[in-house]
């Protein structure tokens, strides 16, 4: 079996548990923070929706640089503008991620990705092992901070692995 074929299933049915907690995000509360420290509910929404964009870098380029030497950055991601744009934007990044993953070889999830800083090199690990910690546990995480946002607005967190105290599903 191809490293491709073993990882279209659980992203899909991570993207599937993810869109259920992004559907539950309401606009009006984007601006919402458990705390000075955190970041908004917007922007973490946001964030979580951009991630399989990240999935789709990481196969078909070879780096990134986050400050590359001749200017120009990725910058600060800003809050989508409304819930119907932050949902397209991750629906069209699941679509993009998903053909980009079915479609690499085992030579390509093995060849080497980068993470840049001003041209210097801060890891470089293979492409398989950046789409798993960086992409998909990256995802994980902040839908799981997404599902405490929800919790604390008395907003049904979706079940994930296994029914949550709002859904039981089994």
């Amino acid at each position: 079996m191809k490293i491709s074929e073993s990882l279209l299933p659980e992203f899909d049915h991570e993207m599937a548990t993810t869109r259920k907690t992004l559907e539950r995000v309401p606009y009006e509360l984007f601006e919402w923070r458990p705390h000075e420290k955190s970041g908004t509910m917007g922007w973490l929404a946001t964030h979580v929706a951009s991630l399989p964009d990240w999935g789709v870098n990481t196969i078909t380029k070879d780096s990134l640089d986050l400050a590359p030497p001749d200017g120009g950055s990725p910058g600060p991601l800003p809050a989508a503008k409304s819930a119907k744009e932050m949902l397209d934007a991750f629906d069209k990044g699941v679509k993009e991620a998903r053909a980009a993953i079915a479609g690499a070889s085992d030579e390509e999830m093995m060849k080497t990705w980068r993470l840049l800083m001003s041209g210097k090199e801060l890891f470089a690990l293979p492409k398989i092992a950046v789409y798993r910690t960086f992409v998909m546990n990256h995802l994980i995480h902040h839908r799981a901070q997404l599902g405490v946002y929800l919790r604390l607005n008395n907003i049904p967190v979706p079940a994930t692995y296994g029914p949550s105290a709002d859904e039981n599903t089994m």
